[in-house]
């Protein structure tokens, strides 16, 4: 009925986002999903979809309602989705065997029909190339009318814009166009950001510690991750693969993860600052991030090799939702007894005002945590559900913008320093401090 293709619709505008689309080929083996979607791409006026489809065949299911009548393979084609897709109006007087397709997508004529199953030759190959007159996001989906009906197929995607007058064709959708240039701006901006890092940690070398090396490397590493994105999104716009650069920057985003995340750690426990050691309950906290952000980069490799045509792609997406709720939350422990112990060693070793400006550098430091992850993993997705995909590039901007202010607040606090305003305090202020101290002491 109409939900179905509602259902379809919410999926596609809700469920999925796609980085960006590429020249794919993917292998579907005995597949019997009603629905697969394959690719979402913004495209301008004048865009070309080609959708390819060899070695087509089909089989029964055992229990199948069609074991009689058997298969009907122009009930399966492709399809195009667009952004303002509505649902059909219902269907009234149909025959029994049309009845069940006449509410399937493919059949339900608010979605542009490219290509059937039919349509491809025993052993051969169809092709159809479909020119985009309204720009608009708009979905590849694989629609099977038929229960119990397994498909196996190759299938070729090659999606792309056009411009000057068609002589150049642009694989990435309208609205991640500016990509690498972003991309390569923000990595140039992390790359001044480690020389200035460096010179400072080189000025002050009495009082760097090694904390420091591991800021610096995942400033290194940030850099790199970005330049690699730059790199992938412009070779993709241009010929449609990335040449490898998407393995470069799987590698070096596994790197700069699960470094973010091990500083994090690090500077919530204290670790070269307050102590140069870890506790055995900080350490287990170290333990169970570093193999979770090992787990969650493999996850992220998955989901962006085998994209949503895979089975598992919506449960992969759970997993990886899941390991990384797990990481943030994890990463609050250690900043939490940090604060405690803060507390509980002002009443017994007399340094209140030490104390005090130790306590509130953690709790804005907590603070920054807590709201760099809430704004990444929460406010950035509403804001993608309601942002035009002509502006998708905005999304990437908060990111990263968002990411910088972290690691300027962050690296500006914890940097080495003569005499660190932050951890030494004149005995003047302690009783001050100390009333304070005092007041604060129902949090955390």
């Amino acid at each position: 009925m109409s939900t179905s293709v509602a259902a379809v619709a919410v999926a596609v505008l809700l469920l999925v986002e796609v980085a960006h689309a590429e020249i794919k080929t993917t292998h579907i083996v005995s597949d019997a999903r009603p629905i697969i979607l394959f690719e979402q791409f913004g495209f301008a006026s004048g865009g070309k979809a080609t959708i390819s489809i060899s070695r087509a065949a089909w089989q029964l299911r055992p229990g199948s309602r069609l074991a009689g009548a058997g298969a009907d393979a122009s009930l399966m084609g492709f399809v195009l989705i667009s952004g303002a897709h509505t649902p059909p109006r219902p269907q009234t007087t149909t025959p029994t065997r049309e009845a069940a397709a006449a509410f399937c997508v493919l059949t339900s004529g608010d979605a542009f029909l490219v290509l059937r199953l039919s349509d491809v030759p025993a052993g051969g190959v169809a092709t159809t190339t479909v020119g985009i007159d309204g720009p608009d996001e708009y979905a590849v989906v694989f629609s099977n009318c038929q229960d119990g009906v397994a498909v196996t197929m190759d299938v070729r995607t090659e999606m792309y814009n056009v411009r000057r007058g068609g002589a150049i064709r642009d694989y990435l959708p309208v609205g991640l166009q500016p990509l690498p240039a972003i991309y390569a701006g923000v990595s140039a901006v992390y790359l001044a950001f480690l020389v200035a890092w460096a010179w400072t940690c080189a000025r002050q070398r009495a009082t760097a510690e090694r904390i420091h090396a591991v800021m610096g490397a995942l400033l290194l590493f940030k850099a790199l991750k970005t330049a690699c994105a730059a790199e992938d999104a412009w070779f993709v716009q241009r010929t449609g693969t990335p040449h490898g650069w998407d393995v470069a920057f799987y590698v070096f985003g596994f790197f700069k993860g699960t470094l973010l995340f091990t500083v994090i750690v690090l500077i919530g426990t204290g670790w070269s600052f307050l102590k140069p050691y870890l506790q055995e309950r900080e350490k287990s906290v170290l333990m169970v991030v570093i193999p979770l952000q090992v787990m969650e980069n493999l996850v992220l490799v998955v989901i962006g090799e085998t994209g949503p045509t895979g089975r598992g792609w919506v449960v992969w997406n759970q997993v990886f939702l899941l390991i990384d709720v797990i990481c943030c939350c994890a990463v609050f422990f250690p900043i939490i007894w940090s604060i405690r112990g803060l507390r509980e060693a002002s009443k017994t070793d007399g340094k209140a005002a030490r104390n005090l400006e130790k306590l509130t550098l953690f709790k804005r430091f907590y603070l920054v945590v807590v709201g760099y992850l809430y704004f990444t993993r929460i406010i950035v997705s509403a804001f993608l559900a309601v942002l035009s995909y002509k502006y998708q590039w905005g999304v990437n901007v908060a990111i990263e913008g968002a990411s910088f202010a972290f690691y300027l607040f962050v690296f500006h606090n914890f940097k080495p320093v003569e005499k660190n305003p932050y951890l030494y305090i004149g005995d003047g202020e302690e009783e001050a401090a100390g009333g304070e101290l005092e007041m604060d002491d129902g949090a955390f």
